[in-house]
C-alpha cells in the first residue's frame, strides 16, 4: 500500500489529535531546532492530565514537579498550540502567568512562533488576528487568545484556561511579604478571572515553602487532581491520581527522569541545594523527612527529670492572633547538671495582651512552686507585645530579662544545631504537646509556624553561656529504643 504525501499528513494529524505527547515530541524540532529532545514517562504523565483537562475530566489540576522538567514548555506553550490546532479547539482564551511578567510573555511568544511555523500550519491552518498580535498577547481569527500577565496584577482579564506557572521565586520563597501576596492573588484574583464553571486552573510548580500556593491548596481542602513526582522515588508518598495514573517507579531513591537528569547529576544538585532545598524543589515536600536545619533524630528524651543546675523560663509573644499568625509561646528549660539543656514545661496559645499578661503570671507562679533548683529569671523579646509585658511583670517583682535578638532566625537555627546534633537538648516524652513541637522543628524554616523554636534557640544560647569546659557531650538516644514507643 502506497501512502500519499496527503495520506502521510492525515496519519500525522490523527495521531498528534491522539496525543499530546506525540505532537510535543513532533513540535520539538520547531522549538528547539538545535537540541537533543530527552523524554521519559515523567513527560507523558505531564501530557496525560492535561489531556484529562482538554477532555473535561479534570477542572483543577496542580502538578508539583522538580525544576527542569520542561513544565513551562509543555503546559504554557505545547499545550495551548495543541488545544487550538490538533484538538480543534481554537476558541480557547488562554491566560499564562508566572511570578515574572516576562517569563509569562516569554511563553506566549514561543506558543505563537510555533502557530506560526511553517510545520503547524501545514498540518492545522490557523489565521493569527492581525489585530491582536502585541507583547503580551495574541489571537486568532476564531476568537481563541493566548495571553500573558504577572501572578499578581491579573485584573482585567478572563480565560478559559488559566496557566499558573511556578507563582513565586525561589529567591523569594522566605519572604512572608512574598507569600502573602501569592496567597491573596491565588484565592481572591485568580478565581474570579475564570469564564465558566467548565472553564480549568492549572497550576504547575516546584515547592519551595510549606505556605506556597500549593500549600494553600492543600490546606484549603481545594477540588484539585495533584500529580506528585519527585525527583527520587518515596514508596510510602507514592502519587496516585483521580484520572488512574500511578507513580510507575518500584525501587525507593529511583530517579525521575534518568534520560534527563542523571544520577551523578542529581547528587550534584542535591549537594548544591542541601537538605531542605532538596526537599522541597526536588522532593516536593518542603519539610525534608527528619528534618531540615534541625533533625528531630537530634533530640533525647527522659522521663525522669534530670538534676537540675537552674531553670529559666523563656517566651516568644506573637504580634497578632489571627488565624494565620503565630502562636505566643512560654517555656520552662533547665541545665542540667552535665550542661544539658532540658525542656521540662510549654504552654502555647493566641492570646491577646490582658490574656497574655495571666498566662505568663501563671506560668511563673506555677514553676516558682517547683522546687530541686533555682528558677533564674524570663526572658521575653523586647519587641511589640513583648515589651509591655516585660514593663508589667517587672513592676510586680518578676525578675524579666529583655531579650535583643540580632540574628534572624535561620542562623539562629544554625547556631543552635551543633548543640542539638551532639545530643545535649532532651525532650519530655510523655508531654502532650511533642509531636507538634517535633513537627515544627522537622519543618523549620519552611514551615508555618516556627514560634515554639525561637525560646529554645535561646534557651540553648542561655545554657551555652555556661564554660564550655562544664559541658559534657553525650551520644544521641533514638526515642524508639530507648523507650519503645514516641
Amino acid at each position: 500500500m502506497h501512502l500519499t504525501a496527503a495520506d502521510l499528513l492525515a496519519v500525522e494529524r490523527e495521531l498528534c489529535r491522539r496525543s499530546l505527547a506525540h505532537f510535543a515530541k513532533r513540535a520539538w524540532h520547531v522549538l528547539e531546532p538545535a537540541a537533543e529532545l530527552k523524554w521519559g514517562w515523567a513527560l507523558d504523565a505531564i501530557c496525560q492530565h492535561l489531556e484529562a483537562v482538554t477532555d473535561g475530566q479534570i477542572t483543577r489540576l496542580l502538578m508539583n514537579v522538580p525544576p527542569g522538567s520542561m513544565k513551562s514548555l509543555l503546559t504554557g506553550v505545547i499545550w495551548p498550540a495543541w488545544e487550538w490546532g490538533p484538538r480543534g479547539m481554537p476558541e480557547m482564551r488562554f491566560i499564562g502567568t508566572a511570578h515574572e511578567e516576562t517569563l509569562a510573555i516569554r511563553d506566549s511568544r514561543r506558543c505563537r512562533d510555533l502557530i506560526k511555523s511553517e510545520w503547524y500550519q501545514k498540518l492545522w491552518p490557523l489565521e493569527l488576528s492581525k489585530d491582536l498580535d502585541g507583547k503580551r498577547e495574541f489571537g486568532n481569527v476564531r476568537k481563541g487568545i493566548r495571553q500573558a500577565r504577572a501572578f499578581t496584577s491579573m485584573t482585567g482579564v478572563r480565560g478559559d484556561r488559566i496557566i499558573l506557572d511556578d507563582p513565586l521565586s525561589a529567591d523569594n520563597a522566605n519572604s512572608e511579604a512574598k507569600l502573602e501576596a501569592a496567597r491573596i492573588a491565588f484565592t481572591e484574583t485568580l478565581p474570579t478571572r475564570v469564564n465558566s464553571e467548565k472553564s480549568a486552573i492549572v497550576v504547575i510548580m516546584q515547592r519551595l515553602h510549606e505556605k506556597d500556593v500549593s500549600g494553600v491548596i492543600q490546606e484549603m481542602g481545594l477540588p484539585y487532581v495533584h500529580l506528585r513526582i519527585p525527583m527520587r522515588f518515596e514508596p510510602v508518598q507514592r502519587c496516585m491520581t483521580a484520572i488512574g495514573w500511578s507513580d510507575p517507579r518500584q525501587v525507593e531513591g529511583e530517579l525521575m527522569f534518568p534520560e534527563r537528569f542523571a544520577e551523578e547529576q542529581v547528587r550534584e544538585l542535591e549537594t548544591t541545594l542541601g537538605s531542605y532545598g532538596t526537599a522541597g524543589q526536588l522532593q516536593q515536600r518542603p519539610a525534608p523527612r527528619g528534618g531540615g536545619i534541625l533533625k528531630e533524630s537530634w533530640f533525647r528524651y527522659y522521663t525522669v527529670l534530670p538534676r537540675m543546675e537552674f531553670r529559666t523560663i523563656h517566651a516568644d509573644t506573637a504580634q497578632k492572633t489571627g488565624e494565620e499568625n503565630d502562636y505566643s509561646v512560654f517555656q520552662c528549660w533547665g541545665r542540667s547538671v552535665i550542661g544539658e539543656a532540658v525542656l521540662i514545661d510549654q504552654i502555647r496559645g493566641k492570646w491577646e495582651a490582658p490574656e497574655l499578661l495571666v498566662q505568663a503570671r501563671a506560668f511563673w507562679i506555677k514553676h516558682m512552686k517547683v522546687g530541686g533548683s533555682v528558677l533564674r529569671s524570663m526572658m521575653v523579646e523586647d519587641k511589640v507585645s513583648g515589651t509591655g509585658l516585660i514593663q508589667t511583670l517587672r513592676r510586680e517583682g518578676v525578675p524579666v530579662i529583655p531579650v535583643q535578638r540580632d540574628k534572624d532566625k535561620i542562623s539562629r537555627g544554625h547556631d543552635a544545631a551543633p548543640f542539638i546534633e551532639s545530643g545535649n537538648v532532651l525532650l519530655p516524652i510523655d508531654a502532650p504537646w511533642l509531636s507538634d513541637f517535633l513537627a515544627e522543628a522537622a519543618s523549620f524554616p519552611g514551615g508555618a509556624h516556627d514560634d515554639q523554636l525561637d525560646p529554645m534557640f535561646d534557651a540553648i544560647k542561655t545554657v551555652q553561656a555556661v564554660p564550655a569546659s562544664q559541658v559534657q557531650t553525650v551520644v544521641p538516644i533514638p526515642m524508639a529504643s530507648a523507650f519503645g514507643r514516641r
